[in-house]
């Protein structure tokens, strides 16, 4: 029986292990860490993470060929196939600092699977790592070894938060790199083998370890580079009375392009595609490319240029000051169908709104009021090291309260934020909200989620992102 370890509990390891234990019964999976109340979770009927589907693919496979434990050094020591999903967050302070992965994470993780093995292993990166990252891997790996051999592979993931389960069963492609030699070769053929018993062949593609980690950062910087680019037309769009979704619908239409990630937005979030662009800078600037940084960095300018536009634009209509004004946030996870807040743009939206002394009012279906709070009071990048090891935060937002329905949270508002695009948002009785609103009444929708027509006749006033302005927004410009 092949036995696999994952190292590491979070939203990749664990509902990428429960896939290949569910489709793979042969396989016995253990996934490892040392977060004793995550491995609880795993192993409980409330797990750590919200994904659609997650839950019973675990329930399926769990105590049969699935486990859960903070045993990392028995269950690595025993397997064949070590995975690494450990964090690896932006360096805070010295060399590459704001912009360099730190690799504190994986360097430890890499010594211990060097000092517990007993028999020859493959050990695959599954984390997103910097390019070249497996080079220094392999060289903590033999130099500890004992005469053990390791081979390395990448195979990084390419899932969506929000479908990650079906983005496993059905997969667009399964990358793995690895060494271009009879044993590379060999570790490849073994690791293809255990996808290969549910994904088709010709979707697994095979690449040496360098194009493997690259594609990665690629892939998310081509993704974060489209939601930018329609994000800079939908200011535009704004300037001339053009609507950004018959744009983006008519531009979708060409099938060279296609419609996917060209929704306007407040901006994108999540845990790789800033951080990823930020490792392609500082690699392209590290291999003498600045022109090329320069580019990639754009796409992070312009996301960050639309939550400032977007929060100049409701302080503006309100009046040009929304002090001591209660406003409303719906939504605050980055994107629906997950509880993930990681680099949320309704972090930066609410800081800004705090910023000009704002009361907040928060309700999102999936995020609790303690991540709120720990997200509003952290540092950038502190999110992404293990919980542990992220600063306490003695203090809460005194400003920011956090609701249990929509109807509490817009409950005497002087606007409403729309920053997630959940689909009960839609839905909403939104003259009920509105009458229970302050007046004027606003709506600033940072996902073009409402028909803003049918609110403007209850009597808000709306703002939805690159769509034409209400006449009240063009008599009260944004200032930049």
């Amino acid at each position: 029986m092949v036995k696999i370890c994952c190292i590491g509990a979070g939203y990749v390891g664990g509902p990428t292990m429960a896939v290949i234990a569910l489709k793979c019964p042969s396989v016995e999976v253990a996934v490892v860490d040392i977060s004793v109340p995550r491995i609880t979770a795993w192993n409980s009927d409330q797990l750590p993470i919200y994904e659609p589907g997650l839950d019973d693919v675990v329930k399926q496979c769990r105590g049969k060929n699935l486990f859960f434990s903070t045993d990392v050094e028995k269950h690595v020591r025993e397997a064949d196939i070590v995975f690494v999903s450990v964090n690896t967050p932006t360096k805070t302070r010295g060399l590459g600092a704001g912009k360099a992965a730190d690799l504190t994470y994986w360097e430890s993780a890499a010594r211990m699977i060097a000092d517990v093995s007993v028999s020859d292993k493959i050990v695959v990166e599954k984390s997103t790592v910097p390019v070249k990252t497996a080079e220094a891997i392999e060289k903590i790996l033999m130099h500890n070894s004992k005469g053990i051999k390791f081979q390395i592979l990448s195979n990084p993931e390419f899932l969506a938060e929000g479908t990650a389960i079906e983005d496993l069963f059905y997969p667009d492609r399964v990358l793995i790199g690895g060494r271009e030699t009879p044993e590379g070769f060999k570790a490849v053929k073994a690791l293809k083998d255990v996808y290969a018993q549910w994904v088709p062949e010709d979707r697994i593609l095979t690449t040496n370890l360098w194009s493997a980690e690259l594609t990665k950062l690629a892939a998310n910087a081509f993704l974060a580079q489209r939601i930018s680019s329609v994000n800079a037309m939908s200011a535009l769009c704004e300037a001339t009375g053009a609507n950004v979704s018959e744009v983006s619908y008519a531009v979708g239409k060409d099938s060279r392009i296609g419609p996917k990630f060209l929704n306007s937005s407040v901006g994108f979030g999540g845990s790789c595609f800033q951080k990823d662009i930020l490792n392609l800078v500082y690699i392209c600037e590290c291999n003498g490319l600045p022109e090329v940084a320069e580019y990639w960095k754009q796409v992070i300018k312009i996301n960050d240029y639309q939550k400032t536009r977007f929060v100049n634009r409701i302080v503006s209509s309100m009046f040009n000051t929304v002090s001591n004004k209660k406003i409303a946030v719906l939504g605050f996870a980055f994107k629906k169908d997950t509880g993930d807040t990681r680099e949320t743009p309704a972090i930066d939206v609410c800081k800004g709104l705090l910023g000009d002394k704002a009361r907040i009012s928060i309700y999102d279906p999936q995020v609790t009021e303690e991540q709120i709070q720990r997200d509003l009071t952290m540092n950038k990048f502190d999110w992404d090291h293990p919980i542990h090891l992220q600063p306490m935060s003695p203090t809460t937002v005194k400003k920011v309260s956090v609701a249990w329905d929509a109807y509490a949270a817009t409950k005497d508002a002087h606007g409403i934020c729309l920053l997630t695009e959940w689909d009960e948002f839609k839905s909403l009785d939104y003259e009920r909200i509105f009458e229970n609103m302050q007046k004027p009444a606003f709506v600033f929708d940072g996902r073009n989620v409402v028909d803003a027509e049918k609110l403007r006749k209850i009597g808000f006033i709306v703002y939805s992102i690159g769509k034409p302005l209400d006449q009240w927004l063009k008599d009260m410009p944004a200032l930049a």
